[in-house]
Protein backbone atom coordinates (compact mmCIF):
# COMPACT_ATOMS: atom_id res chain seq x y z
CA UNK A 1 0.00 0.00 0.00
CA UNK A 2 3.12 2.47 -0.31
CA UNK A 3 5.01 1.38 -3.43
CA UNK A 4 2.08 -0.83 -4.70
CA UNK A 5 5.07 -3.43 -5.58
CA UNK A 6 3.18 -6.79 -5.68
CA UNK A 7 4.30 -10.26 -4.25
CA UNK A 8 2.84 -13.66 -5.19
CA UNK A 9 3.04 -14.59 -0.86
CA UNK A 10 2.17 -12.59 1.95
CA UNK A 11 5.41 -13.53 3.81
CA UNK A 12 7.46 -12.16 0.53
CA UNK A 13 4.97 -8.89 1.18
CA UNK A 14 5.54 -8.70 5.32
CA UNK A 15 9.22 -8.83 4.56
CA UNK A 16 9.00 -6.44 2.07
CA UNK A 17 7.30 -3.69 4.32
CA UNK A 18 9.95 -3.61 6.69
CA UNK A 19 11.77 -1.37 3.74
CA UNK A 20 9.67 1.49 4.45
CA UNK A 21 9.48 1.20 8.25
CA UNK A 22 13.36 0.94 9.20
CA UNK A 23 12.29 -1.22 11.70
CA UNK A 24 14.99 -3.73 12.31
CA UNK A 25 13.75 -6.49 14.85
CA UNK A 26 16.26 -9.16 14.05
CA UNK A 27 18.95 -8.51 16.61
CA UNK A 28 22.82 -10.48 17.16
CA UNK A 29 23.31 -11.88 20.12
CA UNK A 30 26.95 -11.07 20.14
CA UNK A 31 27.50 -7.82 19.26
CA UNK A 32 23.83 -6.72 19.44
CA UNK A 33 23.88 -5.03 15.65
CA UNK A 34 20.19 -5.37 14.33
CA UNK A 35 18.78 -6.44 10.98
CA UNK A 36 15.39 -5.77 9.08
CA UNK A 37 15.31 -9.65 7.83
CA UNK A 38 16.44 -13.16 9.45
CA UNK A 39 18.52 -13.65 5.97
CA UNK A 40 20.61 -10.82 7.27
CA UNK A 41 21.42 -11.88 10.37
CA UNK A 42 22.58 -15.24 9.68
CA UNK A 43 24.74 -13.65 7.06
CA UNK A 44 25.97 -11.71 9.49
CA UNK A 45 26.25 -14.06 12.17
CA UNK A 46 29.02 -16.31 10.61
CA UNK A 47 31.84 -13.17 11.07
CA UNK A 48 31.28 -13.99 14.86
CA UNK A 49 31.93 -17.67 14.15
CA UNK A 50 35.22 -17.86 10.65
CA UNK A 51 33.41 -20.25 9.76
CA UNK A 52 33.58 -21.12 5.77
CA UNK A 53 31.39 -23.80 4.49
CA UNK A 54 31.72 -23.11 0.89
CA UNK A 55 34.91 -24.06 -1.00
CA UNK A 56 35.40 -23.78 -4.88
CA UNK A 57 36.41 -26.82 -6.45
CA UNK A 58 39.52 -25.40 -8.57
CA UNK A 59 41.89 -23.55 -5.77
CA UNK A 60 40.19 -24.63 -2.64
CA UNK A 61 39.88 -21.66 -1.18
CA UNK A 62 37.01 -21.63 1.20
CA UNK A 63 34.34 -18.78 1.65
CA UNK A 64 31.78 -17.91 4.54
CA UNK A 65 28.57 -17.25 2.17
CA UNK A 66 27.99 -18.81 -1.34
CA UNK A 67 27.75 -15.41 -3.11
CA UNK A 68 31.36 -14.38 -2.43
CA UNK A 69 32.44 -18.52 -3.68
CA UNK A 70 30.04 -17.65 -6.86
CA UNK A 71 31.94 -14.16 -7.11
CA UNK A 72 35.16 -15.45 -7.14
CA UNK A 73 34.66 -18.67 -9.32
CA UNK A 74 35.21 -15.67 -12.10
CA UNK A 75 38.61 -15.49 -11.53
CA UNK A 76 38.76 -18.83 -12.73
CA UNK A 77 36.89 -18.73 -15.79
CA UNK A 78 38.03 -14.89 -16.79
CA UNK A 79 34.48 -13.97 -18.01
CA UNK A 80 33.03 -10.69 -18.13
CA UNK A 81 29.68 -10.98 -18.92
CA UNK A 82 28.65 -7.16 -17.42
CA UNK A 83 29.45 -4.64 -20.21
CA UNK A 84 28.97 -0.74 -19.90
CA UNK A 85 26.93 1.10 -22.81
CA UNK A 86 28.76 4.29 -22.75
CA UNK A 87 32.36 2.93 -23.23
CA UNK A 88 31.71 -1.03 -23.50
CA UNK A 89 34.44 -1.94 -20.66
CA UNK A 90 33.54 -5.24 -19.37
CA UNK A 91 33.09 -6.30 -15.86
CA UNK A 92 33.02 -9.69 -14.08
CA UNK A 93 30.90 -8.54 -11.57
CA UNK A 94 27.75 -6.58 -11.64
CA UNK A 95 28.44 -4.33 -8.68
CA UNK A 96 31.90 -3.45 -10.74
CA UNK A 97 29.90 -2.35 -13.48
CA UNK A 98 27.24 -0.54 -11.45
CA UNK A 99 30.18 1.47 -9.66
CA UNK A 100 31.64 1.78 -12.85
CA UNK A 101 28.95 3.52 -14.76
CA UNK A 102 28.94 6.36 -12.01
CA UNK A 103 32.59 7.96 -13.91
CA UNK A 104 30.09 8.87 -16.31
CA UNK A 105 27.22 10.14 -14.35
CA UNK A 106 29.82 11.74 -11.72
CA UNK A 107 26.38 11.44 -9.37
CA UNK A 108 26.89 11.42 -5.31
CA UNK A 109 23.53 10.41 -4.32
CA UNK A 110 24.75 9.40 -0.69
CA UNK A 111 25.06 12.00 1.87
CA UNK A 112 26.31 11.81 5.30
CA UNK A 113 23.73 13.29 7.42
CA UNK A 114 26.19 14.11 9.93
CA UNK A 115 28.74 16.53 8.18
CA UNK A 116 26.91 16.12 4.50
CA UNK A 117 30.14 14.58 2.65
CA UNK A 118 28.82 13.15 -0.24
CA UNK A 119 29.91 9.57 -1.82
CA UNK A 120 29.34 7.88 -5.19
CA UNK A 121 28.72 4.05 -3.76
CA UNK A 122 26.50 3.23 -0.76
CA UNK A 123 29.42 1.40 0.98
CA UNK A 124 31.64 4.33 0.78
CA UNK A 125 29.07 6.21 2.85
CA UNK A 126 29.08 3.59 5.42
CA UNK A 127 32.51 2.94 5.38
CA UNK A 128 32.45 6.82 5.89
CA UNK A 129 29.99 7.01 8.84
CA UNK A 130 32.26 4.71 11.18
CA UNK A 131 34.58 7.81 11.65
CA UNK A 132 32.22 9.66 13.48
CA UNK A 133 30.85 6.30 15.98
CA UNK A 134 34.58 5.43 16.29
CA UNK A 135 32.71 1.82 16.40
CA UNK A 136 35.11 -1.31 15.74
CA UNK A 137 32.59 -3.86 15.40
CA UNK A 138 35.29 -6.79 14.09
CA UNK A 139 37.41 -8.70 16.25
CA UNK A 140 40.22 -10.62 15.13
CA UNK A 141 39.58 -14.38 17.19
CA UNK A 142 43.65 -15.04 17.59
CA UNK A 143 44.72 -11.52 19.59
CA UNK A 144 41.37 -9.88 19.90
CA UNK A 145 42.58 -6.85 18.09
CA UNK A 146 39.59 -4.64 16.84
CA UNK A 147 38.94 -2.49 13.37
CA UNK A 148 36.13 -0.60 12.24
CA UNK A 149 36.25 -2.44 8.58
CA UNK A 150 35.48 -5.99 7.66
CA UNK A 151 37.86 -5.67 5.18
CA UNK A 152 40.85 -4.28 7.62
CA UNK A 153 39.93 -7.15 9.55
CA UNK A 154 40.42 -9.69 6.83
CA UNK A 155 43.89 -7.92 5.88
CA UNK A 156 45.45 -8.23 9.47
CA UNK A 157 44.33 -11.71 10.07
CA UNK A 158 46.72 -12.59 7.22
CA UNK A 159 49.70 -12.08 9.92
CA UNK A 160 48.95 -14.47 11.85
CA UNK A 161 48.84 -17.50 9.02
CA UNK A 162 51.53 -16.00 6.84
CA UNK A 163 49.22 -17.22 3.88
CA UNK A 164 50.80 -15.17 0.43
CA UNK A 165 48.08 -16.33 -2.31
CA UNK A 166 48.54 -13.17 -4.69
CA UNK A 167 51.87 -14.78 -7.22
CA UNK A 168 53.35 -13.27 -9.89
CA UNK A 169 52.92 -14.65 -13.43
CA UNK A 170 56.54 -13.17 -14.30
CA UNK A 171 58.40 -14.26 -11.56
CA UNK A 172 56.59 -16.12 -9.11
CA UNK A 173 56.97 -14.55 -6.33
CA UNK A 174 53.54 -14.25 -3.48
CA UNK A 175 52.19 -12.13 -1.69
CA UNK A 176 50.07 -11.41 1.24
CA UNK A 177 47.82 -8.85 -0.40
CA UNK A 178 46.51 -8.13 -4.08
CA UNK A 179 47.43 -4.74 -3.94
CA UNK A 180 51.10 -5.91 -2.73
CA UNK A 181 50.84 -7.81 -6.16
CA UNK A 182 49.49 -5.24 -8.25
CA UNK A 183 52.43 -2.89 -6.71
CA UNK A 184 55.43 -5.54 -7.34
CA UNK A 185 54.43 -6.58 -10.68
CA UNK A 186 55.23 -2.59 -12.01
CA UNK A 187 59.02 -3.62 -11.95
CA UNK A 188 58.13 -6.02 -14.92
CA UNK A 189 56.86 -3.23 -17.16
CA UNK A 190 57.20 0.56 -17.73
CA UNK A 191 57.01 3.54 -15.49
CA UNK A 192 53.52 5.29 -15.97
CA UNK A 193 53.86 7.88 -13.78
CA UNK A 194 55.33 10.78 -14.96
CA UNK A 195 56.07 14.59 -13.57
CA UNK A 196 54.55 17.32 -15.46
CA UNK A 197 56.78 19.79 -14.46
CA UNK A 198 60.74 17.84 -14.98
CA UNK A 199 59.21 14.80 -17.07
CA UNK A 200 60.84 11.84 -14.42
CA UNK A 201 58.58 8.75 -14.60
CA UNK A 202 58.21 6.65 -11.58
CA UNK A 203 56.71 2.46 -11.22
CA UNK A 204 54.54 3.83 -8.24
CA UNK A 205 51.91 6.89 -7.94
CA UNK A 206 53.20 7.28 -4.39
CA UNK A 207 57.10 7.72 -5.66
CA UNK A 208 55.57 10.63 -8.06
CA UNK A 209 53.83 12.07 -5.04
CA UNK A 210 56.99 11.70 -3.03
CA UNK A 211 58.98 13.20 -5.95
CA UNK A 212 56.91 16.36 -6.24
CA UNK A 213 57.70 17.81 -3.08
CA UNK A 214 61.23 18.79 -4.50
CA UNK A 215 59.58 21.28 -6.95
CA UNK A 216 57.91 22.92 -4.30
CA UNK A 217 58.54 24.92 -1.03
CA UNK A 218 55.88 23.59 1.24
CA UNK A 219 56.63 22.18 4.28
CA UNK A 220 53.13 20.59 6.03
CA UNK A 221 54.87 18.65 8.73
CA UNK A 222 55.59 20.77 11.66
CA UNK A 223 57.43 19.31 14.73
CA UNK A 224 55.51 20.21 17.98
CA UNK A 225 58.44 20.17 20.00
CA UNK A 226 60.73 22.83 18.18
CA UNK A 227 58.18 23.82 15.18
CA UNK A 228 61.03 22.65 12.68
CA UNK A 229 58.65 22.17 9.38
CA UNK A 230 59.16 19.00 6.84
CA UNK A 231 58.22 18.11 3.60
CA UNK A 232 57.19 14.66 4.44
CA UNK A 233 55.49 12.79 7.12
CA UNK A 234 58.14 10.40 7.25
CA UNK A 235 60.83 12.88 7.68
CA UNK A 236 59.35 14.06 10.40
CA UNK A 237 58.73 10.68 12.04
CA UNK A 238 62.81 10.40 11.57
CA UNK A 239 63.59 14.05 12.63
CA UNK A 240 61.39 13.44 16.21
CA UNK A 241 63.75 10.94 17.66
CA UNK A 242 66.28 14.23 18.16
CA UNK A 243 63.98 14.64 20.95
CA UNK A 244 63.97 11.88 23.03
CA UNK A 245 67.10 10.04 24.63
CA UNK A 246 65.85 6.47 23.31
CA UNK A 247 68.16 4.64 20.75
CA UNK A 248 66.22 1.24 20.58
CA UNK A 249 68.26 -0.39 17.80
CA UNK A 250 71.71 -2.14 18.84
CA UNK A 251 74.42 -3.24 16.80
CA UNK A 252 75.08 -7.30 17.33
CA UNK A 253 78.57 -6.76 16.63
CA UNK A 254 80.28 -4.00 18.65
CA UNK A 255 76.91 -3.31 20.55
CA UNK A 256 76.77 0.44 19.87
CA UNK A 257 73.43 2.27 19.93
CA UNK A 258 71.03 4.04 17.56
CA UNK A 259 67.71 5.87 17.40
CA UNK A 260 67.04 4.96 14.08
CA UNK A 261 67.31 1.57 12.54
CA UNK A 262 67.98 2.85 8.98
CA UNK A 263 71.29 4.68 11.20
CA UNK A 264 72.00 0.73 12.45
CA UNK A 265 71.37 -0.69 8.79
CA UNK A 266 73.87 1.57 7.58
CA UNK A 267 76.07 1.51 10.33
CA UNK A 268 76.54 -2.53 10.22
CA UNK A 269 78.22 -2.23 6.76
CA UNK A 270 81.86 -1.36 8.66
CA UNK A 271 81.91 -4.76 9.75
CA UNK A 272 81.86 -6.31 6.66
CA UNK A 273 83.84 -5.97 3.14
CA UNK A 274 80.67 -6.23 0.82
CA UNK A 275 80.14 -3.54 -2.01
CA UNK A 276 77.19 -4.98 -3.08
CA UNK A 277 76.11 -2.03 -5.31
CA UNK A 278 77.99 -1.85 -8.77
CA UNK A 279 77.28 0.97 -10.97
CA UNK A 280 77.17 -0.60 -14.91
CA UNK A 281 79.05 2.32 -15.99
CA UNK A 282 82.51 2.31 -14.23
CA UNK A 283 82.04 -0.79 -12.60
CA UNK A 284 82.69 1.54 -9.03
CA UNK A 285 81.12 -0.80 -6.32
CA UNK A 286 79.36 0.81 -3.32
CA UNK A 287 78.19 -0.13 0.23
CA UNK A 288 74.90 1.62 0.29
CA UNK A 289 72.17 1.70 -2.48
CA UNK A 290 72.07 6.04 -2.36
CA UNK A 291 75.34 6.29 -2.58
CA UNK A 292 75.40 3.97 -5.80
CA UNK A 293 72.29 6.33 -7.05
CA UNK A 294 74.01 9.47 -6.21
CA UNK A 295 77.12 8.62 -7.83
CA UNK A 296 75.51 7.98 -10.86
CA UNK A 297 74.56 11.16 -11.19
CA UNK A 298 77.98 11.96 -12.25
CA UNK A 299 77.55 9.89 -15.50
CA UNK A 300 74.46 11.15 -16.06
CA UNK A 301 74.81 14.81 -15.18
CA UNK A 302 71.36 14.95 -13.57
CA UNK A 303 71.02 17.86 -11.56
CA UNK A 304 67.26 17.35 -9.92
CA UNK A 305 67.66 19.56 -7.17
CA UNK A 306 67.14 23.60 -8.05
CA UNK A 307 67.54 26.70 -5.73
CA UNK A 308 64.60 28.79 -6.50
CA UNK A 309 65.99 32.22 -5.99
CA UNK A 310 69.07 31.70 -8.71
CA UNK A 311 67.69 28.27 -10.12
CA UNK A 312 71.11 26.70 -9.86
CA UNK A 313 70.64 22.93 -10.01
CA UNK A 314 72.53 20.48 -7.89
CA UNK A 315 72.87 16.65 -7.57
CA UNK A 316 72.01 16.21 -3.99
CA UNK A 317 69.28 17.40 -1.89
CA UNK A 318 72.15 18.40 0.91
CA UNK A 319 74.44 20.24 -1.87
CA UNK A 320 71.04 22.88 -2.51
CA UNK A 321 70.34 23.13 1.13
CA UNK A 322 74.16 24.04 1.81
CA UNK A 323 73.38 26.57 -1.03
CA UNK A 324 70.98 28.36 -0.23
CA UNK A 325 72.30 30.25 2.65
CA UNK A 326 74.27 32.46 0.24
CA UNK A 327 71.78 34.23 -0.46
CA UNK A 328 70.95 34.75 3.20
CA UNK A 329 73.31 37.07 5.66
CA UNK A 330 72.92 34.20 8.63
CA UNK A 331 75.98 32.86 9.92
CA UNK A 332 74.22 30.10 12.89
CA UNK A 333 77.73 28.14 13.25
CA UNK A 334 80.31 29.69 15.56
CA UNK A 335 83.59 28.33 16.72
CA UNK A 336 84.00 28.14 20.23
CA UNK A 337 87.46 29.21 19.93
CA UNK A 338 87.96 32.02 18.25
CA UNK A 339 84.01 32.92 17.61
CA UNK A 340 84.37 33.31 13.75
CA UNK A 341 80.71 32.49 12.28
CA UNK A 342 80.29 30.32 9.23
CA UNK A 343 76.95 29.87 7.33
CA UNK A 344 76.97 25.83 7.42
CA UNK A 345 78.38 23.26 9.92
CA UNK A 346 80.89 21.91 7.62
CA UNK A 347 82.75 25.04 7.48
CA UNK A 348 82.91 25.36 10.91
CA UNK A 349 83.84 21.61 10.88
CA UNK A 350 87.02 22.56 8.84
CA UNK A 351 87.95 25.65 10.19
CA UNK A 352 88.47 24.44 13.52
CA UNK A 353 91.15 22.14 12.61
CA UNK A 354 93.48 25.27 12.68
CA UNK A 355 93.16 25.51 15.82
CA UNK A 356 94.53 22.02 16.15
CA UNK A 357 97.90 20.02 14.77
CA UNK A 358 95.32 16.96 14.34
CA UNK A 359 95.55 15.65 11.17
CA UNK A 360 93.56 11.64 11.41
CA UNK A 361 92.96 11.05 8.34
CA UNK A 362 96.47 8.93 6.48
CA UNK A 363 96.68 7.43 3.03
CA UNK A 364 97.42 4.02 2.90
CA UNK A 365 99.76 4.42 0.30
CA UNK A 366 101.55 6.97 0.93
CA UNK A 367 101.16 7.71 4.56
CA UNK A 368 100.74 11.74 3.99
CA UNK A 369 98.02 12.65 6.78
CA UNK A 370 95.24 15.35 6.08
CA UNK A 371 92.65 17.30 8.11
CA UNK A 372 89.26 16.32 6.38
CA UNK A 373 88.39 13.09 5.10
CA UNK A 374 87.24 14.85 2.05
CA UNK A 375 90.82 15.84 1.48
CA UNK A 376 92.10 12.14 1.67
CA UNK A 377 89.41 10.82 -0.59
CA UNK A 378 90.25 13.54 -3.46
CA UNK A 379 94.32 12.99 -2.77
CA UNK A 380 93.72 8.79 -2.97
CA UNK A 381 92.55 9.56 -6.82
CA UNK A 382 96.38 10.25 -7.16
CA UNK A 383 97.19 6.78 -6.52
CA UNK A 384 94.18 5.22 -8.41
CA UNK A 385 94.10 7.74 -11.46
CA UNK A 386 91.19 7.37 -11.12
CA UNK A 387 89.50 9.95 -13.25
CA UNK A 388 85.55 10.31 -12.98
CA UNK A 389 84.73 13.73 -14.50
CA UNK A 390 84.86 13.76 -18.13
CA UNK A 391 84.53 16.84 -20.73
CA UNK A 392 81.17 16.64 -22.33
CA UNK A 393 82.94 18.37 -25.80
CA UNK A 394 86.21 16.73 -25.91
CA UNK A 395 86.00 13.78 -23.24
CA UNK A 396 88.77 14.21 -22.01
CA UNK A 397 89.01 12.74 -18.01
CA UNK A 398 89.86 14.42 -14.85
CA UNK A 399 90.72 13.55 -11.39
CA UNK A 400 88.83 16.29 -9.94
CA UNK A 401 85.62 18.46 -10.34
CA UNK A 402 87.38 21.45 -10.43
CA UNK A 403 89.53 20.68 -12.75
CA UNK A 404 87.58 19.76 -15.49
CA UNK A 405 85.34 22.64 -14.53
CA UNK A 406 88.63 25.06 -15.09
CA UNK A 407 89.21 22.74 -18.13
CA UNK A 408 86.07 23.54 -19.86
CA UNK A 409 86.75 27.26 -20.07
CA UNK A 410 89.14 26.60 -22.91
CA UNK A 411 85.66 25.61 -25.01
CA UNK A 412 84.07 29.00 -24.14
CA UNK A 413 86.91 30.94 -24.75
CA UNK A 414 85.95 33.03 -21.58
CA UNK A 415 88.63 34.33 -19.46
CA UNK A 416 87.11 35.15 -15.86
CA UNK A 417 90.18 36.10 -14.20
CA UNK A 418 91.17 40.29 -14.85
CA UNK A 419 94.38 41.44 -13.72
CA UNK A 420 93.69 44.57 -11.58
CA UNK A 421 96.62 46.15 -12.22
CA UNK A 422 96.23 46.02 -16.15
CA UNK A 423 93.35 44.33 -16.81
CA UNK A 424 94.65 41.94 -18.94
CA UNK A 425 92.31 38.80 -18.68
CA UNK A 426 93.03 35.17 -18.35
CA UNK A 427 91.24 31.79 -18.76
CA UNK A 428 92.24 30.43 -15.46
CA UNK A 429 93.22 31.61 -12.09
CA UNK A 430 96.58 30.02 -12.06
CA UNK A 431 97.13 31.98 -15.37
CA UNK A 432 96.88 35.29 -13.47
CA UNK A 433 98.40 34.23 -10.60
CA UNK A 434 101.40 33.97 -12.77
CA UNK A 435 100.95 36.66 -14.47
CA UNK A 436 100.91 38.95 -11.42
CA UNK A 437 104.24 38.32 -11.06
CA UNK A 438 105.43 41.07 -13.76
CA UNK A 439 103.96 43.32 -11.34
CA UNK A 440 105.32 42.51 -8.39
CA UNK A 441 108.94 41.74 -9.77
CA UNK A 442 108.54 45.77 -10.98
CA UNK A 443 107.57 47.45 -7.81
CA UNK A 444 110.47 44.95 -6.34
Amino acid sequence: NVCEKSFKESGNLKVHQLIHTGTKPYKCNVCEKSFKHASYLKRHQIIHTGTKSYKCNVCEKSFKHASYLKRHQIIHTGTKSYKCNVCEKSFKHASHLKRHQIIHTGAKSYKCNVCEKSFKESGNLKRHQIIHTGTKSYKCNVCEKSFKHASYLKRHQIIHTGTKSYKCNVCEKSFKHASHLKRHQIIHTEKPYKCNICEKSFKQAGYLKKHKVIHTEEKPYKCTVCEKSFKRASDLKIHKVIHTEAKPYKCTVCENLFKKESALKMHEFIHTEAKPYECTVCEKSFKKRYHLKRHHRIHTDEKPYQCNVCKKSFTQSGHLKAHQIIHTEEKPYTCGVCEKSFKQAGHLKAHQVIHTEEKPYTCDVCKISFNHASSLYKHHRIHTNEKLYQCNVCEKSFVQKSNLKSHQIIHTGKKPYICNVCEKSFKQACDLKRHHRIHTKEKL
